[in-house]
């Protein structure tokens, strides 16, 4: 499980956000940062290494099939920003793939590494559902982080899903989305575990709910409202209490603790 953390954690996705970087050259805020400094040679060759050791300790210290899949993942992840495909510029097929990679094969992908299973093993109708729930959830939040990178987006020719929806319009259809999935994964506590657990998600996820709503309504006052800070908010109340809560079911559902008891 330690070595799943690093891997990712620490090698795919920094590898990730670096190569991407590079090809975007942004010039205004972008993910964590609001003002992201000049990128240069050395990013792109220091993401590409960071993909490889991600690779090899994924072989060393894994498996074989979870190497495969972390190469598969660095190869969609490169796709989004590379001039070649710039999958980014295509809105529809983008959030398609962004939201399969980044959830529903992460999840499978995670669920092979840290068991040391095969990729066939890992395709069972409990992991597909949360895995689906997962790409539900990234569906929702895409278009979301792009509300605020109209102007950057457009000035590179890369018309977004955001861009399409338009500012309500991205709301809107992040609103739906969340909609669907926390529907799902009251389906998915109601069939694999106990009540309790929705109960529990439902009120971890009431924050999130709360601030979404009270922005929503002060973009419609205001739509230059819809801009990086709040969506940095929103990431970081969102990301706080969905970590709490899962952090909380993963020790309540699993035999960790006994293994740190004894």
């Amino acid at each position: 499980m330690l070595w799943v953390l690093v891997i990712l954690h620490l090698l795919l996705y920094p590898a990730s956000n670096g190569f991407n970087s590079y090809f975007d050259k942004d010039e205004q805020s972008i993910g964590g940062l609001k003002n992201p400094p000049p990128v240069n040679r050395g990013l792109y060759f220091l993401a590409l290494l960071f993909d490889l050791l991600a690779i090899v300790l994924g072989v060393i210290k894994l498996n074989w099939q979870f190497a495969l899949m972390l190469f598969i993942y660095g190869l969609a992840s490169k796709a989004y920003s590379h001039p070649s495909v710039r999958l980014k510029k295509y809105p529809v097929t983008g959030w398609i793939i962004t939201g399969v990679f980044q959830g529903c094969f992460t999840i499978i992908m995670c669920y092979v590494g840290i068991n040391d299973f095969d990729i066939g093993t890992a395709l069972n109708p409990k992991v597909l559902t949360v895995g689906f729930i997962a790409s539900l959830m990234l569906w929702g939040n895409y278009p979301m982080t792009q509300i605020y990178q109209h102007q950057e987006d457009a000035r590179r020719g890369d018309i977004t899903l955001s861009i399409k929806l338009g500012v309500l319009g991205t709301f809107y259809f992040t609103a739906a989305l969340f909609g669907l999935a926390t529907t799902g994964f009251i389906y998915f506590f109601q069939t694999y575990y106990e009540r309790i657990y929705i109960f529990n998600f439902l009120t971890a996820l009431s924050p999130v709910v709360i601030y979404f709503t009270y922005w929503f309504l002060r973009v419609r006052r205001d739509v230059s409202l819809a801009n990086y800070q709040q969506t940095m908010w929103l990431n970081f109340i969102s990301a706080t209490c969905l970590n709490t809560f899962f952090i909380y079911f993963f020790l309540n559902t699993s035999n960790i603790m006994n293994v740190f008891a004894n």
